[in-house]
């Protein structure tokens, strides 16, 4: 009961001017309690969907259900960063097998943005071009990548970052989403560090079409979440509204989670935290060696029987010196790597 989450925010979204159906969707889930925080921390996602008839709407509606359910289940095996990825694989392959079952579902598709705060900081996951922005003082960063032509190009180099290609290539063009194909390959960033007073944007291109970044900056650092969400939808509804449109703002609000967050243990990946277990042939070998120690014995041989007991020993010891650097990815071919910010 006096739990505090340590941070306070809003999640709105809107039809906006011209469209009949929101094809966006969000999810906003804050841990309950102190051992769910730890645990899988607080979770925001924003889903813009794309696909003619209602298709869209699914696609978004899927993976704002599925993405959060599926990290929650994929924590009891894998680390936050490596869960949070395998939640939206095996939801990429849901949306995909909808859309094949269905024609009036064909290829629908949507983007995914979600930011987790855990005690070790904010990490991200992306595909699509729904953006997440940090804003911390005065500096906004965006933290994601669009996967959209336009900045595949620039990025590659096929076009200078001050040229303005709105008349030769479409802003809309994606290059990655979630559901038209089987597999998708999915962007995972951080823990970027937090720090009080860290104010979190995530939205779909319906706002980020219409309001500009040097616009956004300020919204953020002068109004509280809710209102905040509300002002950067009325603009870009203002200025057409020609898409649908959801923010979702997020503001740490307690230094203790920035103070906690250096005594935390690093995110480890490529571990499975799954008890293991001592090989069967390991069994067999004990079992075996101890069955000849006793008929030894029996028929007065000592000490081969001793040389059997040993023999049961290592056999044990093998097993658990396995099982040991299996946990500690000591043998194993998923190796344990600490996760930087790369910013």
């Amino acid at each position: 009961m006096n739990f505090q989450p340590g941070i306070e925010y809003s999640s709105l979204s809107d039809v906006g001017m011209r469209r009949k159906t929101n094809q966006d969707s969000f999810s906003a889930i804050v841990a309950p309690d102190e051992a769910a925080w730890r645990q899988r921390g607080h979770l925001f996602m924003v889903a813009d969907g794309m696909g003619a008839h209602a298709a869209g709407e699914l696609a978004s509606k899927l993976a704002s259900d599925h993405v959060p359910h599926l990290y929650r289940k994929m924590l009891e095996q894998y680390s936050t960063p490596e869960a949070l990825e395998r939640a939206i694989v095996e939801t990429n392959a849901e949306v995909h097998r909808r859309g094949q079952a269905n024609l009036d579902f064909y290829s629908m598709g949507t983007t995914a943005s979600v930011l987790v705060l855990v005690p070790q900081g904010a990490i991200i996951a992306q595909v699509g071009d729904s953006r997440i922005y940090r804003l911390r003082g005065s500096q906004l960063d965006q933290l994601t990548f669009d996967h959209s032509l336009v900045w595949e190009m620039r990025n590659s180099g096929q076009l200078p970052a001050d040229t303005d290609v709105s008349h030769m290539v479409p802003k809309n063009i994606i290059t990655r989403c979630l559901g038209p194909q089987p597999t998708v390959q999915v962007d995972i960033e951080g823990p970027f560090p937090l720090e009080a007073g860290d104010t979190f944007l995530l939205c779909s291109d319906g706002l980020t079409g219409q309001v500009r970044d040097e616009e956004l900056g300020p919204i953020l650092a002068n109004l509280p979440p809710r209102e905040a969400a509300q002002v950067l939808i009325d603009l870009a509804n203002l200025r057409g509204g020609p898409d649908n449109i959801t923010a979702i703002v997020v503001r740490v609000t307690d230094p203790s989670m920035v103070a906690n967050a250096q005594h935390e243990p690093p995110i480890r990946v490529g571990m499975d935290p799954r008890p293991q277990k001592i090989p069967l042939p390991v069994w067999i070998v004990m079992g075996v060696c101890l069955l000849g120690a006793m008929v030894l014995l029996i028929v007065q041989k000592p000490l081969a029987a001793l040389a059997a007991c040993i023999a049961s020993g290592l056999a044990l010891g093998g097993g658990w010196l396995h099982k040991a650097r299996i946990l500690s990815g000591g043998v194993s071919d998923r190796k344990s790597t600490r996760l930087n910010s790369s910013h």
